[in-house]
């Protein structure tokens, strides 16, 4: 099958749904099909205003009538609600071609600690969105239920995985700070949370791994944090391995696909008990959920590296692949 799949969130960005979309279009293609990927990369972009990192595209519907001119995928999949997702949605409705979504990103809550739009506008949009498509693909059963509530009905599984031959138990001696290490992993943004961690009390070393805009605040206002950038593959393996602790303060994510990576590692979660967390982390067996995060995280410790390992390995990425691929649909392209 030829499998086009369009989205905004790409290279050089490392979060979850990069990792996500990487590793499907591996399995993909080892079984058998042909696989698109409509990125920024191939287009003009600019800085999103206020987080240089994230490259928008610009100018795309031309390079989008060549990519389906050219390539007549017989599935398309629509990943991000971006320019490119917007694109790829608006000429597929136009020439009554069927496609799917999935749903990685709680925008509404992102776009509301920045700005003032009510939560209930950006659902009605997202609604939109979604409401496209044949399905929209969602992680967690407690995603689902979130969302069918606020008036989603075209709702599917489709489960996260984790390269448990990348991230595994690892020498923890290499990295020489003041024990337990309590690490987070992601992106630098008000949307993390990043102060509940930074800011909770804690007798050892906080370990701060990825880059964002709000880097510079934090370093001045937490000056006892290592922050160490952005880190890949074995690098970031390396250093999810030598932590003692995960701690996941986000109160927003939809799953957060570091905690697998830290549990495939050995390493326990400390998280708040929401949407996200709540499926993947087994309270007092691969971690802790607290409403006080620094309690949670204390308590984590206590966790069985060996049961974080036997319970992250569940979520093989070659599953998921194929629950993504059973959910898609016919394009409908003679």
């Amino acid at each position: 099958m030829r499998i086009l799949i369009a989205t905004d969130a790409w290279e050089p960005q490392t979060n979850g749904v990069v990792s996500t979309l990487k590793q499907t279009a591996v399995h993909l293609s080892r079984r058998g099909h042909a696989v698109k990927m409509l990125t920024p990369q191939q287009f003009l972009t600019i800085a999103c205003p206020g987080y240089k990192e994230i490259r928008l595209s610009i100018g795309v519907l031309g390079g989008v009538i060549d990519q389906f001119d050219r390539f007549e995928p017989e599935a398309v999949h629509i990943a991000t609600e971006g320019p490119l997702g917007f694109a790829v949605r608006n000429y597929c409705r136009f020439h009554g071609i069927r496609f799917t979504t999935s749903y990685h990103t709680q925008f509404p809550q992102y776009l509301r600690e920045r700005l003032p739009v009510p939560v209930d506008w950006s659902y009605a949009a997202l609604r939109w969105f979604h409401g496209g498509g044949e399905r929209c693909m969602v992680s967690t059963p407690t995603m689902q239920r979130e969302l069918a509530g606020r008036g989603f009905s075209n709702l599917a599984r489709w489960r996260r995985g984790v390269d448990s031959d990348l991230f595994r138990p690892r020498d923890k001696s290499w990295l020489n700070l003041p024990r337990p290490i309590a690490v987070y992993v992601g992106r630098l943004a008000v949307e993390k949370n990043l102060d509940a961690f930074l800011g909770m009390a804690w007798k050892g070393s906080k370990l701060v791994v990825g880059e964002g805009p709000e880097r510079a605040r934090l370093e001045k206002q937490y000056p006892g944090a290592h922050f160490v950038g952005f880190q890949h593959g074995e690098d970031l393996a390396r250093y999810v391995a030598a932590s003692d602790v995960m701690v996941f303060p986000s109160l927003t994510d939809t799953f957060g696909l570091v905690n697998l990576e830290a549990m495939a590692s050995g390493v326990p979660v400390a998280a708040f008990p929401v949407t996200g967390p709540i499926d993947v982390i087994e309270d007092g067996l691969t971690g802790a959920l607290d409403s006080d995060l620094a309690a949670a995280a204390r308590r984590a410790l206590h966790s069985s590296p060996e049961t974080c390992r036997e319970h992250a390995r569940r979520y093989d990425w070659a599953s998921c692949t194929a629950e993504f691929e059973s959910n898609l649909v016919d394009s409908g392209i003679a």
